[in-house]
């Protein structure tokens, strides 16, 4: 294979949730530019289909479908639609997520509040999967990338559910491996902090500095940084990585200790 090949989505079509804003979105566009058609399935459908009239500009297609992660139907609609007007689904970008990372002190939270952290970033992603997959076997190429986090690894307070719940992402992917293969991959990106709507907002000079303190490459991440490691996943540089999960990070942790 030509190094092109090595990168190159055509005839491809991915499916990104969360993918209208931030992480989500610079993923969507970078695999549309690898020649991947898109599903945009978010919350938010008014941002969805300005995200994908963007891509649809690239000469790619695109969808934009409305999504709340924790309805079942939504994900059954999200699969079935895109393979209706796309043609398939070859490649699953798990970004959706959320939670109450870092306001989870255990004796004013509720378990309920736990459950939900789990539902977000767990339990919404391994039925998209379940989704997925049948199609990208019979197709006979299939990639599927869940977005983690550093909480996933990290040790800090007010942080058991988020943080719990992202581990279980981790080991997740590790063993539905060994499901899915040979035929669909599935890895995990795992992100330091990154300059998105949500961090900017509480951003300053001061807390920047504390972050870059432990971290080799001396800035925070972008939206593009970890899209080429979803890129990397997505397209077949990657046909024999299965079940890892890579953190980009700058090569260290942005905490504020």
């Amino acid at each position: 294979m030509d190094f092109k090949g090595l990168f190159d989505l055509t005839g491809k079509t991915a499916i990104v949730t969360g993918g209208a804003a931030g992480i989500g979105k610079a993923t969507a566009i970078l695999l549309a530019k690898a020649g991947a058609n898109i599903s945009i399935g978010d919350f938010d459908l008014e941002k969805a289909e300005d995200t994908a009239k963007e891509i649809r500009e690239l000469g790619v297609k695109a969808t934009a479908i409305a999504c709340n992660v924790l309805k079942d139907e939504d994900l059954v609609n999200l699969v079935d639609k895109t393979v209706r007007e796309l043609g398939g689904v070859h490649i699953l970008i798990n970004n959706a997520g959320g939670g109450g990372g870092g306001r989870e002190n255990p004796f004013k939270i509720s378990v309920d509040d736990i459950k939900r952290d789990f539902e977000l970033n767990v339990f919404s992603g391994w039925r998209l999967c379940q989704l997925c997959v049948p199609h990208m076997k019979k197709d006979g190429y299939g990639s599927i990338v869940f977005t983690t986090s550093m909480s996933s690894v990290n040790k800090s307070p007010n942080m058991s559910g988020y943080g719990g719940s992202k581990a279980a992402v981790n080991h997740l992917a590790a063993n539905l491996a060994h499901d899915f293969g040979p035929e669909v991959r599935i890895n995990c990106v795992g992100p330091g902090a990154t300059k998105t709507a949500a961090l900017e907002k509480v951003l300053t000079p001061e807390i920047e500095e504390k972050m870059l303190a432990n971290t080799p490459i001396k800035r925070l991440g972008t939206a593009d940084d970890i899209a080429g490691a979803m890129l990397y996943f997505a397209s077949p540089i990657s046909e024999w990585v299965s079940g890892q999960t890579i953190f980009v990070n700058g090569g260290g942790v942005q905490t504020l200790d």
